[in-house]
C-alpha cells in the first residue's frame, strides 16, 4: 500500500490503490499490533466503494490491533474459494468476504463453519442456506424508495409528464435486484406522472451501460427522469447525456431528473454542480463497524442474526451541508480537492 496516499477522515481512513498482489489474487500481509487476523477476500476493486471499503477496514482493523491479509479473485469463484481454503489452513480468526456469486459461495461458508472460522459477507448476502454467516448489507430497496420518492416529489412540483429510464446493475447480485424493485415499486405508483420506456441492463460493466443508455436516449430523446444503480456509472451517463445534448443542471431548461446509489465522491461533486438531484448513499464508516462488530460478536460466542442492515440515507442539494459529514464520498472528495 502506497504511503504517499492522504488519510482522510471522518475517522481517518486511507484511498490508495491496491497493490499489484492483490490484483494477482495473492495474499497481502497488513501489519498492525499483536492480536487477531481477519481476510479481507474481495472479488474485485472495480468500484469506488470497494476501494475506500477496504481502506476503512485496513485502518479499523489497525485501530483495534488485528492483522489483515488481503486477497482479490477478479470475479473467479473457484479462486475465490482456493482463497478461502488458504485462509483456513493460515487459521485466521474470521473472513470477511464479497463474493461474486450468492450461491457458489455456500462451500467456503460450509467451510469456514467446518473450521470453526467466522465468516461475514460485506455488502452482498449469500443464498439461502442451512451454513451460517453474516451478512451486513444496505436497506437497498427502501434506499431507493426514498431516492426515487424524492425525484417524485421535485417531477410533481416541476409539473408535466416525464419519461424514464433506469440503469440495472447485475441481477446476479441481490443489490441490483433490490435497487431495481425499489425504483418501481415507487415509479409505478405514478402511471400518470411518470413512463418507464428505458431499462438498461449494464451487468456492472461502464462500457455497457454507456452503449445502452446512448441506445435508449436514441430510441426516446424524450428521456427526462434518470436513475442509476451506482454512482461508479456517472461518467459514462455524464458522456452519454451530453451527445444527447442533455446535460444540464438544475435550474436550467432540458434538465434531466437525475439520482444516483452509493455516495461517492464523484456524487457529491455532481451534487455540488447541480447535475445530480438526489443519491442513495450506503454508510461506509457504519456497514465497517457492524462487519467487525459481529466478529466481536462472534468471537465471544455469539451468534448475531445472519443479515444486519444499513439503513443508509437520501442526500440531496437540499440537505448537503447538514449530512454530508456521513457521505463517504465526501470524505474522499475533501482529499481530492484540499
Amino acid at each position: 500500500m502506497s504511503s504517499m496516499t492522504p488519510r482522510v477522515s471522518r475517522r481517518s481512513f486511507t484511498v490508495g490503490a491496491l497493490l499489484a498482489a492483490g490484483t494477482a489474487g495473492l495474499p497481502i500481509m497488513v501489519k498492525a499490533q499483536e492480536g487477531k487476523t481477519v481476510a479481507l477476500l474481495f472479488d474485485s476493486l472495480v468500484s469506488p466503494f470497494w476501494v475506500s471499503g477496504i481502506e476503512i477496514m485496513r485502518e479499523e482493523a489497525a485501530a483495534r490491533g488485528w492483522e489483515t491479509l488481503e486477497a482479490i479473485s477478479d470475479f473467479d469463484d473457484n479462486r475465490q474459494f482456493e482463497q478461502v481454503r488458504a485462509m483456513i489452513e493460515r487459521e485466521v480468526d474470521g473472513i470477511l468476504i464479497i463474493q461474486t456469486d450468492s450461491n457458489a459461495v455456500i462451500p467456503a461458508i460450509r467451510a469456514a463453519n467446518e473450521a470453526g472460522i467466522p465468516m461475514v459477507h460485506f455488502n452482498r448476502p449469500p443464498a439461502e442456506s442451512d451454513a451460517y454467516s453474516v451478512a451486513i448489507q444496505a436497506d437497498n430497496r427502501k434506499i431507493m424508495q426514498d431516492t426515487v420518492q424524492f425525484m417524485v416529489d421535485e417531477a410533481q412540483a416541476q409539473g408535466g409528464t416525464y419519461k424514464a429510464c433506469i440503469l440495472i446493475g447485475d441481477l446476479g447480485d441481490v443489490n441490483a435486484i433490490q435497487r431495481r424493485d425499489g425504483f418501481f415499486d415507487i415509479v409505478d405508483q405514478h402511471p400518470d406522472l411518470i413512463e418507464v420506456v428505458g431499462r438498461v441492463s449494464t451487468e456492472w460493466n461502464a462500457d455497457k451501460a454507456f452503449a445502452g443508455l446512448t441506445n435508449a436516449l436514441q430510441a426516446n430523446p424524450d428521456i427526462n427522469f434518470l436513475v442509476t444503480s451506482s454512482d461508479f456509472l456517472h461518467p459514462q451517463i455524464e458522456q452519454a447525456l451530453k451527445i444527447a445534448g442533455k446535460w444540464h443542471p438544475r435550474g436550467e431548461e432540458g434538465h434531466v431528473l437525475f439520482g444516483g446509489f452509493d455516495g461517492d465522491a464523484g456524487a457529491y461533486q455532481l451534487l455540488v454542480d447541480g447535475y445530480l438531484d438526489a443519491c442513495g448513499v450506503q454508510n461506509l464508516f457504519l456497514e465497517v463497524d457492524m462487519a467487525f462488530g459481529a466478529f466481536e460478536e462472534m468471537w465471544a460466542g455469539n451468534k448475531p442474526e445472519k443479515l444486519l442492515l444499513d439503513p443508509g440515507f437520501v442526500i440531496t442539494q437540499d440537505n448537503l451541508e447538514e449530512v454530508r459529514d456521513e457521505m463517504w464520498g465526501y470524505i474522499v472528495w475533501q482529499q481530492q480537492n484540499p
